[in-house]
């Protein structure tokens, strides 16, 4: 076998040289990403998705940080397979806390957070994963021992939530970790296994039965109380009505029986008359194949056609 010639030696020599340079030079970001870029261990600034170049030969290094995605920390337990049929492991030591009237809970939570300081997430914490993880557990165990385990289970479940996401991000904030907790969800809270958790599961289907009923209830009310009052106010209505309609009948009685007075005082005989034939009209208007005698009248049946119509 020959000797390489110091030529080629030098083209292979320089070829790995380029290589090395382009390696070192050149990156990619990728669109959920942004790089922090330092030169010497010194921050120099942040590159956004795209490509991008860099001193070569270690001078200058880019730390990628996914500043885009949701990321999500399970506690209590463990997603072990995804798909439509997920699979979880339990992790108790996690999830069993003292409540404030001294019973066991078994509290199982996620949070879900983004990066919003890519300079902050890579400089300022070490441990960035184990302190949010740390620190979720610390507040979830203080709010949780603040309160009673009914509570817990039932009305003070959504309160956890709120006031967790809070004060885990103020508690972020002041270690300067460059994350924003979007969202804190407790997935499962119960009691200890065995017959104090169906006593407890009991309480909670009767809690929950008792907020349907006053639910119901109250459903009932709402549909009930408008249509009464809708009644009632019909009822006013009308009668105010026929208590119009009446008083101005009177009126008009009043009015009518004044003028006949006046007709009357002025001619007694002649109104009398008239109002004799108009009664006797209005009795009889309807009235047909009448006859009409004379109480005086004797014989009077041999006049009439008996044996016609």
């Amino acid at each position: 076998m020959g000797r390489l010639s110091p030529r080629v030696v030098t083209v292979v020599i320089a070829g790995i040289l380029v290589l090395i340079f382009l390696a070192t030079s050149v990156f990619i970001v990728d669109q959920t990403e942004q790089a922090v870029i330092t030169r010497f261990g010194k921050f120099i600034g942040i590159r956004d998705p795209g490509l991008h170049f860099k001193l070569p030969f270690g001078i200058d290094r880019n730390y990628t940080v996914n500043v885009r995605t949701v990321q999500t920390e399970e506690f209590g337990y463990r997603t072990t397979r995804g798909g439509n049929i997920p699979a979880y492991s339990s992790q108790s030591i996690e999830s069993v806390m003292l409540t404030g009237d001294l019973n066991i809970v078994d509290v199982e939570w996620i949070i879900q957070y983004r990066v919003v300081d890519p300079k902050a997430w890579v400089f300022n914490v070490q441990e960035r994963t184990e302190t949010i993880r740390d620190v979720s557990r610390s507040v979830i165990n203080m709010l949780v021992g603040d309160r009673a385990i009914m509570d817990i289970m039932g009305v003070e479940r959504s309160a956890i939530e709120t006031e967790s996401l809070i004060i885990m991000n103020d508690t972020f904030n002041d270690y300067a970790l460059g994350i924003n907790v979007i969202a804190v969800r407790l997935q499962n809270v119960t009691p200890p296994s065995g017959q104090v958790q169906e006593a407890f599961e009991d309480v909670n289907r009767a809690i929950q039965d008792r907020e349907r009923l006053i639910n119901e209830g109250q459903q009932s009310y709402n549909e009930a109380i408008p249509r009464a009052r809708g009644e009632a106010d019909r009822m006013v209505q009308e009668a105010q009505g026929y208590a119009l309609e009446r008083v101005n009948r009177a009126n008009g009685d009043i009015a009518r029986f004044n003028s006949v007075f006046a007709e009357y005082s002025r001619a007694p005989d002649v109104t009398r008359q008239r109002l004799y034939y108009e009664m006797i009209e209005e009795v009889f208007m309807n009235e047909t194949e009448m006859t009409i005698i004379d109480r005086n009248l004797n014989n009077f049946l041999p006049l009439m056609n008996v044996g016609g119509r």
